[in-house]
């Protein structure tokens, strides 16, 4: 059975999670792997851009690097980047072959669809590279990531998500996603004060060393990074990744600079003139766009998850939406269209159903990958 199709029989969801099964699979093989320097990102937003920046940085100075983040948008290869190309199939299918040979049957059975990836991924990288990134999931304390040894961990900004899973409050997913930290722990700029108390308290009872990127980073490249956010038109949120990312280029001894900048597919990314799309799908990517946006209206190409804060995306986003064109989902977890077009008539928002995109309009596409998937498919299909 081939890497794909057998990847197709895995679940992506689960209403509960098994958190015995990942670290005794990694304890049936470790001795299989030879483990390079791990990088483990975790938190809310901002996750994939900053370990891409890292990646970039690390790779300009002539460090092989790899980096591992989820989930992908068009194609399952994206999640596994090698020296500064995406895994190409027979990389996956070989690793797949190899992978299949020294798990225990039952763990080729049980792992879910994240945890066996995130093992296929480390198994690629950890052959060619001196610096493996890896992007947490959901959570952090029980991510499939986090049972391989690393030496530092890199928090993002943390914010509401995924409540079913990490807590209601912002201290209880903090405390979710802050107890995997390693020894050496470098924090972004944080929105909400929680979260670097919260930090403060584990880093201690760990005896972590917590690096504040807000004061750790040197005047020098502060001014680098607002020279290269007003050049290339980044939306604030990624001057404060690319402030994380060369915290940690610092921190483990090279010198920052930037001869080159990539922007991972769907994180407010310009597809088009009057087309962005993002993926960012919670409250604290809303507001990010909103601050981006200010000034300028859009037509908000939209659907959710009936699990998710649609309510209160959309009130954030209320001063910059000209009206809101509903992509329909085919999907095996419940979609909110009806919610949503509900919401937007108590709100008198404007709101029909995508049908197809006009130059005279101004576009932001904004929801899960799910959405933005299924926005650039239809896109680039309209395209040809």
């Amino acid at each position: 059975m081939t890497l794909f199709e057998f990847l197709e029989k895995k679940p992506l969801y689960y209403n509960e999670i098994d958190y015995e099964r990942m670290p005794s699979a990694y304890e049936s093989i470790k001795n299989r792997l030879k483990i390079p320097k791990i990088i483990q990102i975790i938190g809310t937003n901002g996750k994939g851009s900053t370990g891409r920046f890292i990646a970039d940085m690390l790779l300009a100075k002539g460090v092989p690097v790899g980096h591992y983040t989820s989930p992908h948008i068009l194609k399952f290869n994206e999640r596994i980047w090698l020296n500064g190309k995406n895994a190409n199939d027979e990389i996956l299918e070989q690793a797949h072959i190899d992978l299949q040979e020294i798990l225990p049957q039952k763990f080729i059975n049980s792992l879910s669809y994240f945890e066996y990836t995130t093992f296929l991924a480390v198994l690629i990288l950890s052959k060619k590279c001196e610096y493996i990134i890896l992007e947490a999931g959901l959570g952090g304390e029980y991510d499939a990531t986090s049972v391989f040894p690393k030496i530092l961990s890199v928090v993002t900004p943390i914010g509401h998500d995924h409540h079913d899973f990490l807590g209601n409050s912002i201290e209880e997913i903090a405390t979710t996603k802050l107890n995997s930290v390693a020894k050496k722990v470098i924090m972004s700029r944080q929105s909400e004060k929680e979260v670097y108390e919260v930090a403060k308290k584990i880093c201690d009872k760990k005896q972590a060393q917590l690096y504040l990127c807000e004061e750790f980073l040197k005047d020098g490249v502060k001014k680098q990074i607002k020279d290269i956010v007003k050049k290339y038109d980044l939306p604030p949120f990624q001057e404060i990744n690319l402030k994380t990312a060369s915290c940690v280029v610092d921190l483990l001894g090279f010198r920052v600079d930037f001869p080159t900048i990539s922007i991972l597919q769907g994180r407010c990314q310009k597809i088009a003139k009057n087309i962005t799309v993002d993926v960012g799908h919670n409250p604290l990517a809303a507001k990010e766009l909103v601050n981006f946006f200010k000034d300028k209206k859009v037509t908000l190409v939209y659907n959710s998850f009936i699990n998710k804060e649609y309510e209160q995306i959309l009130d954030i986003l209320m001063p910059i939406i000209e009206k809101i064109e509903i992509l329909p989902l085919e999907n095996e977890r419940r979609v909110a269209t009806d919610e949503i077009r509900k919401i937007c008539e108590e709100k008198s928002i404007k709101v029909s159903d995508f049908s197809k995109i006009y130059k005279k309009y101004n576009y932001l596409v904004f929801g899960s990958f799910v959405v933005v998937e299924k926005f650039l498919r239809i896109y680039k299909k309209h395209e040809k």
